[in-house]
C-alpha cells in the first residue's frame, strides 16, 4: 500500500495524535477528533477513532505508529509568522528558537522592503542593517534559496523581494524615483525571484532610502510579480499623521500592477494619532471592496525599528535595544540617557545611531481594533538581530491565544488560529499549508489552551512560552515542551502557490 509522503521524500514515520480539540485553520468550530501524521504529509483528519483501520494497517507494516493522547489539548496546524526579519537568521541560528518554541513553523521573510537577496555587500545601511551584517552574499533570490535549503532551518522559509534590497542594488543615488533603465533592471531581478519561487514583492516607502520612489517606480516592478501570481506587501509612507493618504497610495499601487495588498503591521501611530483606526478600517474596507486587501498586526502597543529622531516626540516611550558607538545603553530609555547626558531626547537619539529602539508609540484600543477585523493576520516583526530585541520575537503568536483569546475574549479560539495558519497560506499564496487537511504538509502545533501564555517580556524578552507542548516541521516532531527543541531542523524553502512543497 502507498501512504501519502512516505517513501523515497517520505520518513515513513506515523503518529497519531487522538483526541485533541481539532482546530483545523479554517474558522470553523474546533471539534474533537484524530489527526494522522505519515511521513511529511497528514494522511487522516477523522473523528475518534474512526481513522480507516486500512491506513492504519498500511503504515504499521511500515513500522511503529507514534500515538500521543491530546485530550484536552488543541490541535493545530503550525502557525504561519507573516511578518518577519528572519532572513539572515535562518541560516546563522538555523534552530529557530524563538519561532519554533511558540508553534511557529513557516516564516515569511523579505518583508519592509528589507531582504538579503539580491544585495551584495559587507557593509549594508540602514535599513537593511536590521538583518545584520554577515549575509549580504546572495545575489539572486535562487541563491538565497539555495542558502536555506542548506543550512536545514528548523522551519519554514518563504520570501518576499524587497524593494529597498534592489533601490540599493541598482541605484547610486536614492534621493529620487528611478529612471526607466534602473527600473528595468529592478524589474530583470524581480522576475528571478519569482522564478525562484518568491512570494511577491515588499516595499519600505516609509523609510528614508526609499522614500522618494513613487508610483511608477513602484508598478514598474510590482507588474512582474502580478504576471507570475505574487502579492505586494508594504510598510505604508506614513503611520502618524499621513497614514490615510498612505493606504490610498499603497492600495492605488497594488491594483494598477494587479496585485493582492497586504498592509504591514497596521497601526496608527503616535498619540495625535491614536484612535484613528476608526478612520483607517472603514477606509480599507472600503478599498477591499474593489481588490484585494490584507493587513497583519502584532499584539503590543510598541513597535521596533532603527533608532530615527524623526519619531523621538518627547512623549512616548524610547526603549534603546542596540546602539553601535555606545551599547552599554542597550536596555535603558531614552528619556533617562538624555536626562544624564544633560541633551534633548533628540540630540540623544542622534548621539546613539546607528542603533535600534522599541517605540511605544501605539494604544491599546487601536491593537485590538486591528487585531479583531475580519482582514487581519498575526506577524511578529520580531528583529533577531536585536541585542536586546523587542518581546515579539519570542512571545507574539501565545500572546494572541492568552491575552486576546483567553483573557479579553476578543477573539474566538478558532479565528485566532485562523488568522495564524489558513487566512495566512491564502492571503500568501502558500500551498498545503495552513490547514488540518489530508494531503497537506505535517506543520502541526499542539498547544494547552488553558495554560498557553507568553514569557516575553522588555525587560527579559528571550523567553520561552508556555503550553506549547509538541510542534511538527513537515512531519518531523521539531519541538516539546519537556524538551525544547529537539534538534531536528526539517525546514525548508517554501515557494509561492503551484510550486510549494
Amino acid at each position: 500500500m502507498t501512504i501519502p509522503g512516505t517513501g523515497p521524500t517520505g520518513s515513513g514515520h506515523a503518529t497519531l495524535l487522538r483526541g485533541g480539540t481539532v482546530v483545523d485553520g479554517s474558522d470553523s468550530p474546533g471539534w474533537q477528533g484524530d489527526v494522522l501524521l505519515a511521513g511529511e504529509r497528514i494522511v487522516s483528519v477523522a473523528a475518534p477513532g474512526r481513522t480507516s483501520p486500512d491506513l492504519l494497517a498500511g503504515l504499521r507494516a511500515l513500522g511503529p505508529i507514534d500515538e500521543i493522547d491530546c485530550t484536552g489539548l488543541v490541535v493545530a496546524p503550525g502557525f504561519i509568522d507573516v511578518h518577519t526579519h528572519d532572513d539572515s537568521a535562518a541560516i546563522e541560528k538555523a534552530d529557530m528558537l524563538p519561532k519554533i518554541s511558540q508553534g511557529v513553523t513557516t516564516v515569511i521573510v523579505g518583508n519592509c522592503g528589507i531582504s538579503l537577496a539580491p544585495m551584495v555587500t559587507d557593509t549594508p545601511p540602514a535599513p537593511l542593517s536590521l538583518l545584520g551584517r554577515g549575509q549580504f552574499r546572495h545575489a539572486t533570490m535562487r541563491a538565497y534559496a539555495e542558502a536555506v535549503n542548506a543550512a536545514r532551518p528548523a522551519v519554514n522559509v518563504a520570501a518576499l523581494l524587497g524593494h529597498t534590497a534592489l533601490r540599493m542594488r541598482h541605484m547610486a543615488v536614492l534621493d529620487r524615483a528611478a529612471n526607466a533603465a534602473e527600473r528595468a533592471a529592478m524589474a530583470a531581478d524581480m522576475q528571478e525571484a519569482m522564478d525562484a519561487g518568491a512570494l511577491g514583492l515588499s516595499s519600505g516607502v516609509f523609510y528614508e532610502e526609499a522614500f522618494a520612489a513613487d508610483v511608477d517606480e513602484l508598478v514598474a516592478v510590482a507588474s512582474v510579480a502580478a504576471r507570475n501570481g505574487g502579492v505586494y506587501a508594504t510598510h505604508i509612507r506614513d503611520e502618524l499623521a499621513g497614514i490615510l493618504p498612505a493606504l490610498q497610495e499603497a492600495a492605488l499601487t497594488a491594483r494598477q500592477s494587479g496585485l493582492p495588498l497586504v498592509i504591514s503591521h497596521h497601526k496608527c501611530a503616535g498619540p495625535a494619532n491614536w484612535g484613528r483606526t476608526r478612520e483607517t478600517l472603514p477606509l480599507i474596507e472600503a478599498l477591499a471592496r474593489g481588490q484585494e486587501i490584507a493587513m497583519d498586526v502584532y499584539p503590543y502597543t510598541a513597535g521596533s525599528t532603527v533608532l530615527r529622531e524623526d519619531l523621538v516626540d518627547g512623549i512616548i516611550d524610547i526603549l534603546i535595544t542596540g546602539s553601535q558607538p555606545h551599547p552599554e545603553v542597550g536596555g535603558r530609555y531614552l528619556a533617562n540617557i538624555a536626562a544624564e547626558w544633560g541633551v534633548t531626547q533628540q540630540e540623544a537619539a542622534r548621539r546613539l545611531k546607528p542603533g535600534n529602539a522599541c517605540y511605544f508609540q501605539m494604544r491599546e484600543d487601536d491593537v485590538q481594533r486591528v487585531m479583531a477585523h475580519p482582514l487581519s493576520m498575526i506577524g511578529s516583526d520580531g528583529l533577531p538581530n536585536d541585542e536586546r530585541p523587542h518581546p515579539r520575537l519570542w512571545g507574539a503568536f501565545p500572546r494572541v491565544l492568552a491575552s486576546y483569546w483567553r483573557e479579553k475574549g476578543l477573539l474566538r479560539l478558532e479565528e485566532a488560529v485562523h488568522k495564524m495558519t489558513g487566512l495566512s497560506a491564502a492571503r500568501f499564496r502558500i500551498d498545503g499549508r495552513g490547514l488540518l487537511k489530508a494531503g497537506h504538509m505535517a506543520d502541526v502545533v499542539v498547544f494547552d489552551p488553558l495554560r498557553v501564555k507568553d514569557g516575553a517580556t522588555f525587560e527579559q524578552p528571550r523567553q520561552f512560552s508556555e503550553g506549547i507542548e509538541r510542534v511538527w516541521v513537515n512531519g518531523v516532531l521539531s519541538y516539546t515542551a519537556e524538551g525544547r527543541a529537539t534538534g531536528a531542523r526539517a525546514g525548508r524553502f517554501v515557494k509561492r502557490a503551484m510550486t510549494a512543497g
